[in-house]
């Protein structure tokens, strides 16, 4: 296997595995309540502290891809999970759980913020279809999550969850401590200017707008969807609601990444979007049964489209600037996912969980207007070469 699959390969491990331990933490909620006695409010930290890191880690790392030792810092990330994935198991009051799981966040986040900017690099020819395999890898993952916080919850307690999880990234420090890294040599490195100029560009504010509202619907369901499940039905089968969430992410993906590259971008997320708000607003409903399940599918697949159609959206503006443009927003997304959870965590102490997840109908609404608003704003469907606001 030769250098440039070597490194997918690890990348996609990585990406699997960091998207097991971001659909972990849903389905554990209400063992870390018994284990800590905490409240409602104060799971909804969970959210913040596991994005908080990787937000700014993420940020920092893509902005300056085209100046760190890229192959090091991926190194980095990897160890600095693993190392952080056992002390959240090894934590003894709430307080150090959420300090570890701030550092597993930042952890993740310095690796990701490269990860992609050496796929666009690797891949240069087929990035949109390499990006949605990526996004499909997560989906995968993510559709596992709740399946093995259950399966290990069968067997032994929490703890055991994140040294499970654990296990996940050692293929991926491997490749990194044993592969030379292919050169990135088309990646610029990026001045004030250069930033300042890819700020205005509308492509990219509105991506990123598009990414922090994708992400806050996403980050209250990842969080809260089995919570809300398991106060009418038991464990196993409200963690089975997420996972046939994140189940719809698998098919929608892999379909993506046939159509990525044959329809404009913002066609593709008009078409796919729309139905997700009338879906979240009949789960939310009080609906059960058959009802419920297909209402999240349908949910899934539509706001599976949007991380990375969007992604490759901003990118394909700007290639030479594929890290700070990854950066910029995929920390959007994960601000999003941050904030919005704690919000409703906030909510549901005051209005209870069914209503306060109404606010996920909100946000969708308001990311297809974004959508709709991009097109009309940069007057093509499709990702603009040259597109200042100021213009």
């Amino acid at each position: 296997m030769n250098r440039v699959r070597m490194w997918t390969l690890g990348i996609f491990l990585f990406v699997f595995g960091d998207a097991v331990a971001m659909q972990a933490r849903g389905p554990i909620l209400a063992e870390l309540s018994d284990a800590f006695d905490v409240s409602e409010a104060a799971l909804g930290l969970v959210a913040p502290a596991g994005t908080a890191g990787f937000v700014l880690a993420v940020v920092a790392t893509g902005l300056l891809a085209g100046r760190l030792p890229i192959r090091r810092m991926l190194a980095i990330g990897a160890i600095s999970v693993v190392c952080a994935l056992a002390a959240m198991a090894a934590a003894p009051i709430y307080l150090v759980f959420l300090g570890a799981l701030l550092v597993q966040g930042g952890a993740a986040g310095a690796f990701r913020g490269l990860d992609r900017a050496v796929l666009s690099h690797l891949h240069a020819a087929r990035r949109g279809r390499v990006y949605a395999a990526y996004a499909f890898v997560w989906a995968v993952g993510a559709v596992l999550g709740p399946q093995l916080v259950s399966a290990v919850l069968t067997v032994a307690d929490w703890r055991a969850v994140f040294v499970a999880i654990a296990c996940f990234f050692l293929p991926t420090i491997l490749v990194a401590g044993r592969t030379e890294l292919p050169a990135v040599d088309a990646e610029r490195s990026l001045s004030r200017a250069a930033l300042g100029e890819l700020l205005r560009r509308r492509s990219v504010v509105a991506a990123c707008v598009g990414m922090a509202l994708v992400g806050a619907v996403e980050g209250i369901l990842f969080t809260w969807l089995a919570y809300y499940a398991g106060t009418f039905y038991p464990t196993t089968t409200a963690n089975l609601l997420l996972s046939v969430y994140l189940l719809a992410y698998m098919p929608a993906r892999l379909g993506y990444t046939f159509v990525i590259d044959r329809v404009p971008a913002l066609v593709l997320l008009l078409v796919a979007t729309l139905p997700t708000i009338p879906a979240l607003a009949v789960a939310f409903s009080g609906a059960t049964g058959p009802v419920l399940f297909l209402a999240v599918f349908v949910a899934g697949a539509g706001l599976s489209s949007v991380f990375p159609t969007l992604s490759a959206y901003a990118v394909e503006a700007a290639p030479e600037y594929s890290g700070p443009l990854t950066a910029l927003t995929t920390g959007a997304t994960y601000a999003g996912i941050a904030t919005a959870p704690a919000i409703v965590g906030v909510l549901a102490e005051f209005a209870g969980i069914g209503r306060a997840l109404w606010l996920t109908v909100a946000l969708a609404a308001a990311l297809f207007a974004t959508v709709a608003g991009t097109w009309l704003w940069t007057g093509t469907p499709s990702a603009p070469s040259s597109d200042a606001a100021s213009s």
